[in-house]
């Protein structure tokens, strides 16, 4: 039974159109750049870019809703420049949805620059060795100035496994951060004057009572959706998938959740048969830029010389213009020869696939049948993920 929630500070802004805690949901995600409809994933756009797509390509793919990342804006160029340009949809030039991961997986990835305190988290940036401080307070007042329409609370995430002590520590600070981030956040401004929705993140390391009280408390705050953070970070699949049941099934079922970081094809279909809304993965940019493309029938490996005389599409049942245009023997020629427009196209064609699996699993819930749906795609990717990423990659360069 999910928590009963607190007033968010934006009521209203989801509509679960089919679905509970954690089975397949279908819903309606209001906010003030469009509506989202979910499930739906979140190609990343770390530094206000998903690399080798403009937005126009972004919309053609069928994206509805990208990602980009505190951290890495707050550093370069800056969030009061991004403020003084008219905040992050018009620098960019995307005039959709934007959520921001709030820096908080910085805190698990950059371990030998980083010391946390329960004041926030000091560190040395990675581009300079310049000293900072990302307090929760701080991480609103970023997202406020590049005025996206949801803005995550900052978290203290940490490696599994670890010792009940520390995972403990941990949560506890998450929701102790959370409260300080919602509070300042009710101060904030946008430089657009738009409201912000306010995502609060779930932890609980491996212990899923751990996890589903975290859940409950989190969702006794004014949050108007949660992420579950700190998962795929050194635990088993299964244990994967067993946490964010119990995180799930805790949270209130008419909210929205996002499963922050994951994943591959199967990963998506799994999160949503858990009760998962949102994702984001660096899968489908990072493995394009490597000469692998998501395909209906799986995962292929473009650099294969299995492929340098073959005049087939990509993918034929795609419609993307990799697809329509060219042959899997010129995207090797181009991929083999190092030229942009390999990467270029392969990512455009990933992030199509991905979309049109989001909207064919909208689909499948829809008329009752995502069991099937989730069984075809799964037989396809069996032994075939498509990982090489591995780990919560939210925010990770793209």
């Amino acid at each position: 039974m999910g928590a009963e929630p607190a007033a968010s500070a934006s009521p209203g802004c989801f509509t679960l159109d089919r679905g509970a805690a954690a089975t397949p949901r279908a819903g309606l995600l209001r906010t003030p750049h469009g509506t989202v409809r979910t499930p739906a994933f979140m190609p990343v756009g770390t530094q206000g870019t998903v690399k080798g797509l403009t937005p126009a390509d972004l919309r053609v793919a069928g994206t509805q809703i990208v990602l980009s990342n505190t951290y890495h804006l707050m550093l370069r160029p800056g969030a009061e420049l991004i403020r003084s340009l008219g905040g992050l949809h018009r620098f960019m030039g995307w005039d959709g949805p934007i959520l921001t991961d709030s820096g908080g997986y910085q805190i698990l990835s950059l371990k030998d620059r980083v010391n946390v305190t329960e004041e926030g988290v000091a560190f040395r940036s990675h581009l300079d060795g310049r000293p900072e401080n990302l307090t929760p307070e701080r991480a609103m007042e970023i997202q406020a100035d590049l005025g996206v329409d949801i803005a995550v609370t900052l978290d203290h995430a940490v490696l599994l496994p670890a010792s009940p002590e520390v995972v403990r520590d941990a949560g506890e600070r998450t929701i102790r951060w959370t409260e300080r981030s919602l509070a300042r956040a009710r101060e904030l401004d946008t430089p657009t004057a738009l409201p912000q929705l306010h995502f609060g993140i779930v932890q609980g390391g491996g212990d899923p009572d751990f996890r589903a009280e975290m859940a409950s408390r989190t969702a006794a705050m004014a949050c108007d959706g949660f992420c579950l953070g700190g998962l795929s970070v050194g635990e088993a699949k299964a244990e994967t998938w067993m946490l964010t049941r119990a995180t799930t099934n805790a949270l209130p079922v008419e909210k929205p959740r996002y499963l922050m970081g994951m994943g591959t094809p199967r990963d998506l279909l799994d999160g949503i048969a858990c009760g998962i809304d949102l994702f984001d993965c660096v899968l489908p940019t990072r493995n394009a830029r490597n000469g692998m493309a998501f395909t209906h029938e799986g995962p292929i490996n473009i650099r294969n010389a299995v492929h340098a005389r073959d005049p087939r599409p990509l993918d034929p049942e795609c419609g993307c213009e990799a697809c329509t245009e060219f042959s899997r023997a010129y995207l090797r020629h181009l991929h083999q020869a190092g030229e942009i427009l390999a990467h270029r196209m392969l990512t455009l064609h990933n992030v199509t696939f991905y979309q049109t699996l989001m909207a064919g699993a909208r689909v499948a819930i829809e008329r009752d049948a995502y069991s099937d749906f989730h069984h075809a795609v799964t037989h396809r990717y069996r032994n075939r993920a498509g990982d090489d990423a591995g780990g919560e990659t939210s925010g990770d360069p793209a």
